[in-house]
């Protein structure tokens, strides 16, 4: 018997920041139109850059939630969890499950994210290699590590935020690691080479080997189907048994491919994240959407864009209509107890760029220009004032008489001319400036992954 066709008025694939930030900018709108929301995964929304944080016994999955366990049933919202959309058929505005479901929509969302890189390797199917980037990933490699114990010796290929969180997350366990990294540096796509020097110093100080310049060629057993160890591109042999997959991810493309909706190495969307097609949105790490400092649309597969871009396709899915301003690179995290901060252009093209940079004690800062505003910056160390920084990048504000304070060891808000740092705390000003010129960013949004 064939089985019913659901029909929803917003339809939402995908379950992460950017699919529920769109549920949410609707419901502020549409207080009863049908919002469904699919996902190939289980659980209730949580976020996924706390997933190393599960891994290292330290965040319960109850915390990784990034909203109420109630929080579909509080905004009547109907979900398909542990489902996956297998096809989509514009034409008809049908969504197919694995499972045979069908649901008719109105409008849609695609907030696919992005899947693992995996290389072929040979033995990438080993029993003992893992990708790291959802939550079945982390409680798999838990599972492994607590049948085989803490004389498990673990390569991770890839030395990007990826690669290092979940090297951070073994190394509490008391987990030997590696990290092999096929550039010359770790973390090259955020920081430059002085912040990699300084994240790698720290790496080492407790106890991680990197390999830069080399990745795996191979990885063997001399076990029935389990890791024994891997070789590198140039041979040399490293023994382990287990290897986590932490290249990078991919933008999720399967659903949008063949549908006639625009795609490049992301889903294509205008300011409005709407595709090619005007009653399909887009949002999140599947999408190539505008970047402000570059001026074009780009893959920025962050939680903070996923988040803003979510709000503004809700509120364009909803009828309200609202563009998105940009994003850029954005991160802000701490591994192994060094804090780091980045965002925008790190590594400028040529020297048509300004560069101005400050080393004290164990702190570094580093902000880029380009005809006087801010187009750039790496913080370690001392982080607490990178928001400031980048409010001055996000609001396109011209910094060139005060340059210098932006990497002083002392800069603070008193570093500013005094009608900025009067907007930034709300206060009156001579009339200068309006008040939002350095607004706040939500406390949600400066976490990056």
């Amino acid at each position: 018997m064939a089985k019913s066709v659901v029909k929803a008025k917003y339809l939402i694939i995908g379950n992460s920041a950017g699919g529920i930030a769109a549920a949410e900018a609707i419901r502020e709108m549409d207080k009863a139109g049908e919002i469904t929301i699919i996902s190939d995964e289980p659980y209730p929304a949580y976020s996924r850059p706390l997933i190393s944080e599960y891994l290292a016994k330290r965040c319960p999955l109850e915390k990784m939630l990034f909203r109420p366990a109630d929080f579909y049933e509080k905004n009547n919202i109907r979900t398909f969890l542990d489902k996956k959309a297998q096809h989509l058929d514009i034409d008809k505005h049908i969504v197919e499950l694995e499972s045979g479901e069908k649901i008719r929509w109105e409008r849609l969302l695609l907030a696919t994210g992005g899947l693992p890189i995996v290389p072929e390797i040979e033995g990438i199917g080993l029993k003992g290699v893992f990708t790291f980037t959802k939550l079945d990933d982390a409680k798999a490699i838990d599972e492994f590590l607590s049948h085989y114990g803490i004389k498990v010796r673990a390569i991770v290929i890839g030395g990007g935020l990826i690669g290092v969180g979940v090297t951070e997350a073994l190394v509490k366990r008391g987990i030997e690691a590696t990290i092999v990294e096929m550039k010359e540096r770790i973390l090259n796509t955020i920081l430059d080479e002085e912040g990699s020097t300084l994240e790698e110093k720290t790496l080492t100080e407790a106890g991680v080997e990197i390999i830069t310049g080399h990745t795996v060629g191979k990885i063997g057993s001399y076990l029935p189907g389990e890791v024994t160890g891997v070789n590198l591109d140039d041979t040399r042999p490293i023994p382990c048994e287990l290897v986590i997959v932490a290249i990078g991810v991919r933008p999720r493309l399967d659903l949008a491919i063949g549908t006639g909706i625009k795609v490049n190495r992301g889903i294509v969307v205008d300011h409005r994240m709407a595709t090619s097609n005007p009653e399909v949105f887009a949002c999140g790490d599947v999408v190539e959407a505008h970047d402000f400092i570059y001026g074009e649309n780009r893959l920025t597969p962050i939680w903070p864009n996923a988040y803003m871009e979510g709000r503004v396709a809700g509120f364009n899915m909803a009828g309200v209509p609202t563009e998105y301003f940009g994003g850029t690179a954005l991160n802000s995290l701490k591994y192994f107890g060094l804090a780091v901060a980045s965002a925008g252009m790190v590594n400028p093209p040529d020297d048509s760029y300004e560069v101005i940079s400050n080393r004290y004690d164990h702190m570094y800062k580093k902000v880029v220009l380009k005809d006087g505003l801010v187009v750039g910056m790496v913080f370690a160390g001392d982080i607490e004032k990178s928001g400031v920084v980048f409010s001055l990048m996000k609001d396109r504000v011209e910094v060139e008489r005060f340059k210098q304070a932006l990497v002083a060891e002392d800069f603070s808000l008193a570093s500013l001319p005094e009608e900025m740092w009067r907007a930034r705390l709300g206060m009156p000003n001579s009339g200068f400036l309006p008040p939002t010129i350095l607004r706040e960013e939500p406390e949600e949004l400066v976490l990056g992954e």
